[in-house]
């Protein structure tokens, strides 16, 4: 289980991660096995990017590849479930007894290097908590934020970012806007459930990065007119029942029977709140200044972890390569703050 508010606001911690996906929790399986005292805080639940995967979700790599802290992931198929993936995470909580503090957002850090001030919020009744620590690792993914088009009509109530089921869709006009895997994954699972599905990408083609087995499946249902696509194709404007797109090379326009819109677009890091850190980034890429080696930004005693320093490329950093980053950080962290116990056995000597 979580071990939320065994702590004074006035205790000095050695670090806080802020972020409680896969990345944060290999930090804080790494600051849990050499005694550091430390809060992990997350705005949602533990894995809330993973929560909010579609119910039906099967991943991409095999099991091995998403495993932190050396516990197996078991699953019955080849590769795992969204359903096996967060019963995995939450073992990993109660199993290292992880001390994460959940629907607590982090507001605002001040202080420096030593002595940094954490303010946060409480979800369920706004109350504000305070925490100090010595270090900062954030951890905070990309997921929460996705990328908007710009466009009239996308804050309707039928338009959505994020993809869950497919039930509610049956018998209707579906438009989904991106050709990557959550788009594909959405169109195949809406079409074989009733729904009348309209794939809408402004590029040639569908995404290269496709899942080996959805390729061929999306290419054929589009192929045999089951679903339709519209390549080279942007919206413009989204109607209470329509949507009006318009071919890039033409410049053709033309008008959509449509009951719901999933804009499938990708999603980024919160770069507003690095910025309020401090953190620089760099204006063409968004990647953060940081050491390669040690991942500190150059808000010094501050670290980067997973898929926050990707920046636009959020493709290339994974949970399957992100995952190493605790053990990275630790090291920096075991030259620059030494563990109690190392202390412990220098005092002996």
């Amino acid at each position: 289980m979580t071990r939320d508010n065994e702590m004074s606001e006035t205790e000095l911690l050695d670090v806080v991660i802020i972020g409680a996906g896969p990345t944060g929790l290999a930090c804080a399986i790494e600051l849990e096995r050499l005694d550091y005292s430390y809060a992990v805080i997350e705005k949602g639940c533990v894995v809330n990017s993973l929560f909010h995967f579609p119910t039906q979700m099967i991943y991409f790599t095999t099991p091995e590849l998403l495993e932190i802290g050396d516990l197996p992931l078991v699953c019955e198929r080849e590769k795992p479930s969204r359903l096996e993936a967060l019963k995995y995470y939450r073992r990993v909580v109660e199993t290292y007894r992880l001390c994460v503090h959940q629907y607590e957002k982090a507001l605002t850090v001040s202080g420096a290097d030593g002595d940094f001030t954490i303010q946060t919020e409480l979800a369920s009744n706004g109350e504000k908590r305070r925490y100090r620590a010595r270090k900062i690792i954030i951890a905070t993914g990309y997921y929460d934020h996705p990328n908007y088009l710009g466009i009239p009509g996308e804050d309707l109530p039928k338009v959505a970012h994020y993809y869950s089921e497919a039930h509610p869709f049956y018998d209707r006009d579906v438009a989904i806007i991106g050709a990557g895997n959550s788009a594909a994954d959405a169109a195949l699972e809406l079409f074989r459930s009733g729904a009348r599905v309209t794939l809408i990408h402004r590029k040639p083609d569908l995404s290269r990065s496709l899942k080996y087995w959805v390729a061929p499946d999306i290419t054929n249902r589009i192929n045999n007119g089951e679903i339709k696509a519209l390549f080279n194709t942007v919206v413009t404007e989204i109607r209470a029942t329509s949507i009006c797109v318009r071919t890039v090379s033409t410049d053709e326009e033309q008008e959509l029977p449509n009951d719901f819109v999933f804009a499938l677009t990708g999603y980024h890091a919160d770069y507003d709140f690095l910025r309020s850190l401090g953190v620089r980034l760099d204006p063409a890429t968004l990647k953060p200044e940081l050491d390669p080696e040690t991942l500190e930004c150059n808000v010094k005693g501050m670290y980067m972890a997973g898929v926050v320093i990707a920046g636009v490329e959020n493709n290339k950093v994974f949970i399957e390569n992100g995952r190493f980053h605790g053990k990275q950080i630790i090291a920096a962290l075991r030259e620059a703050l030494p563990p109690r116990a190392q202390l412990s056995e220098v005092g002996a000597n």
